[in-house]
């Protein structure tokens, strides 16, 4: 019975019963042909369970059979890389054999179907959470580069709206309940992408996530979840106010109750009886609070109501009140001039306010001092004022300074006087004070950065001098050689006060002399010499040779770590202002060639992208030239790695506008063209950010280097079907006499553009 059961399925077909394991008896023969077969059959039998196959292959390597239903069985798990290559050892051994090439050929098409599938946003949605939701994954570089690829797949609207349609709006709540800060973190980064300028999303998410969820997110130890959350709740208001502004019953009401609240907590005093438990990252919040709520403003009735509204609550306190309530009010002045400085400055003028700030100034209390003498710091902005506090305070500064016994009151009239000293600016030739001056309290402002027994709130104060005195470039010099002081500086960067941010982007921007700055017409000095005029004068250590060694010596103390640390935090205190500063610094770093790959070695290439999509004007261009800089030189793929290589083609098509400068349009240009080289979805992503238009126009630019960049560019464009298509007359690369290739220019005559370009 036994020998005949085997004889049976010897000859039996693929498709044998799922009993017929009980015929199996693999111990009555012994040679190994016959072993061969029995496996053969029962893999015939159990298509997925591979290793009936393969023990039928180890016995003989040759057997076809076993091979191909090996290959079945990987084809039927989806291990179809492994099942090809079943397939083409079958073919190999029977070359004559159709049934073999036909199954290869089908087994081709599907895993080219899979790829496809794989690639698409999708399926890499799908796999991200899965990744990151998946307990038993263990492999935390694994789960950052899932957690980052979605981050950066959520700032493209496609991909935003590919997350949000994938049910992910639930899987990242998911995210965030795990109470894990890494993935609490992915998830609040990736919905800041969803709610970016989209009402409805910003809708459904504030819904699904529900304020008892956001305030317990809020409410989190970590700092920079609860820091990531705040910037979600202001990305989340700025989307669902659009559109909001004319249907909105009761805006004055509303703006008027938000705006004193919001000076409230800017005019609490520290430590005052009865006072809001403040900090100082809190009023700086309000200052930028305050600062939105101006610039939302839509014309000037709303803004003179604005500043009749912080007047009136100066006066408040100002007017018949006790010590305690002028405090509040110069408090108050602080917390303007921080923030929209033009209020600040109309309720610093009203009768007072100034002789009052500095009477406080001399007051033998600590608390009264610091709200004076920060005022004093805030007001001396204008050169009138400065003018004023010069004359009238510079003697009572000195006299803090050099006798109060708290540290906190002598370092903030240090940061006065630094200010005050610095009221020429740039101009060499607008001295404040007595030669060396500047350079001794340079000196001390660096003493006191590095003091470490110091806490890192009053320390930050060292750098708000530093800030007004490094427009002296005697003082960048020597600031750059203390590499104590830039290190300190750097460290300061991560503390819990990020109010020094703005002041550590101005020191730098001041060192790097990535300020504005435009060379005089010759004719023009001319004329201002003859008519008597003022003619500044630049400082012979301000000149490129200095810039340059100041910027090397910057790179090696590590500046580009820091910055991008700074970037990548969310945090109040990183405004629009600030990030046009860093934006300033980073184009400056990356200057010369040799020094862009220790840039993006250190993350600046990193760093560069939201700079670029997100700030001013001028702070996202500036940040776009940085990363055309890198691009020109460095390998694109190793510099933005992963799907961060996409994210750079928006900031390089924003430097191809007219209103950009020649050198802009070029390096802009430079840098696609290498993009347009790497990949079809790279090309794909300039022609969706309609960029080709732009190129074309450019080969037609009276400039030869704009116009041979743009005709490269165009080149490698043209790799893509879609960009020939549109051309009318264009050639294919199908065509017998078209040489079109990466970098070199067509010289098919049947395709118009390039022949025009040509010429």
């Amino acid at each position: 019975a036994g020998v005949r059961a085997v004889l049976q399925l010897r000859h039996a077909e693929d498709d044998l019963p799922l009993d017929a394991d009980k015929f199996f008896l693999p111990s009555l023969l012994e040679a190994e042909p016959e072993r061969a077969v029995l496996h053969r059959n029962r893999a015939a039998c159990y298509l997925k369970l591979l290793p009936h196959s393969s023990a039928a292959i180890e016995a003989d390597g040759r057997d076809v059979k076993a091979l191909f239903r090996r290959s079945q069985a990987l084809q039927k798990l989806g291990r179809l890389d492994q099942a090809v290559s079943d397939l083409q050892r079958c073919v190999s051994l029977e070359p004559k054999n159709k049934a073999f090439q036909e199954a290869l050929r089908a087994l081709g098409s599907s895993m080219h179907e899979k790829m496809k599938t794989m690639s698409c946003t999708d399926s890499k949605v799908e796999q991200m959470f899965q990744i990151l939701l998946d307990p038993q994954e263990k492999d935390v570089d694994k789960k950052q580069k899932a957690a980052q690829n979605l981050i950066v797949l959520a700032r493209e609207e496609a991909g935003a709206e590919k997350i949000f349609q994938s049910d992910g709006v639930r899987l990242l709540t998911q995210l965030l309940d795990t109470a894990k800060a890494d993935l609490m973190l992915a998830a609040l980064r990736t919905l800041v992408g969803l709610c970016s300028g989209h009402r409805s999303r910003s809708m459904a998410i504030l819904t699904e996530l529900g304020s008892s969820r956001l305030s317990a997110v809020l409410g989190v130890e970590h700092e920079q979840v609860s820091l990531a959350a705040c910037n979600l709740l202001h990305v989340m208001f700025d989307s669902l106010k659009e559109g909001m502004q004319k249907d909105f019953r009761g805006k004055e009401d509303a703006v008027v109750l938000g705006l004193k609240k919001i000076l409230e907590v800017g005019s609490t005093v520290c430590g005052a009886p009865g006072s809001l438990p403040v900090t100082e990252n809190s009023r700086m919040s309000a200052s930028v609070l305050l600062s939105k709520l101006y610039d939302d403003l839509k014309c000037d009735a709303e803004r003179e109501n604005f500043h009749h509204l912080c007047e009136d609550y100066v006066r408040s306190w100002f007017e018949g009140q006790e010590l305690a309530g002028k405090l509040r009010a110069i408090q108050t002045v602080s917390c303007l001039l921080q923030g929209p400085s033009e209020a600040g400055n109309r309720v610093l003028e009203l009768e007072g306010i100034m002789d009052s700030i500095l009477s406080l100034c001399a007051s033998v209390h600590e608390a009264h001092q610091l709200v004076a003498v920060e005022a004093l710091i805030h007001a001396a902005d204008k050169a009138k004022r400065a003018s004023f506090i010069t004359a009238n305070g510079v003697s009572l500064l000195k006299e803090i300074y050099k006798h109060s016994e708290r540290d906190s009151i002598r370092i903030r009239a240090l940061v006065g006087l630094c200010k005050l000293g610095s009221a020429g600016g740039t101009d060499f030739s607008m001295k404040q004070f007595a030669e060396g001056s500047t350079m001794k309290l340079a000196k001390q402002c660096r003493k006191w950065l590095c003091n470490e027994t110091i806490d890192a709130g009053t320390r930050r104060w060292a750098v708000e001098g530093l800030a007004y005195l490094t427009f002296d470039a005697d003082v960048k010099e020597e600031f750059v050689e203390d590499k104590a002081a830039m290190q300190a500086m750097f460290q300061l960067t991560k503390s819990e006060d990020r109010s020094v941010l703005y002041a550590v982007a101005s020191t730098l921007v001041n060192c790097t002399n990535s300020y504005d700055h435009e060379e005089p017409d010759p004719q023009m000095l001319e004329l201002a010499k003859y008519a008597k005029q003022h003619i500044p004068e630049q400082h012979p250590k301000d000149k490129p040779d200095f810039v340059k060694r100041r910027v090397r010596k910057l790179l090696t103390a590590g500046v580009v770590s820091a910055l991008a640390c700074v970037v990548k935090s969310e945090n109040p205190a990183l405004t629009n202002s600030c990030r046009e500063l860093i934006s300033r610094v980073f184009l400056a770093l990356v200057a010369e060639a040799e020094d862009r790959g220790s840039v993006v070695a250190q993350g600046g290439g990193k760093a560069l992208i939201p700079l670029s999509l997100e700030g001013t004007e001028v702070g996202q261009t500036k940040a776009a030239q940085a990363l055309a800089k890198i691009t020109i030189t460095s390998n694109p793929e190793m510099a933005f790695p992963g799907e961060r290589i996409y994210e750079v083609v928006r900031p390089l098509v924003s430097l191809l506008h007219l209103q950009r400068s020649g050198l802009e349009n070029f390096e802009g240009l430079m840098a696609l063209t290498n993009l347009a080289g790497i990949s079809e979805r790279l090309r794909q992503k300039i022609l969706k950010e309609r960029a080709v238009p732009m190129i074309e126009g450019y080969m037609f630019e009276e400039h030869e280097l704009i116009r041979l960049a743009a005709t490269e560019c165009m080149c490698n464009m043209a790799m893509s079907k879609e960009v020939r298509a549109s051309r009318p007359g264009a050639c294919s690369p199908s065509a017998p006499h078209c040489t079109v290739s990466p970098r070199l220019a067509c010289r098919c005559r049947s395709c118009s553009w390039t022949r025009a370009a040509t010429a």
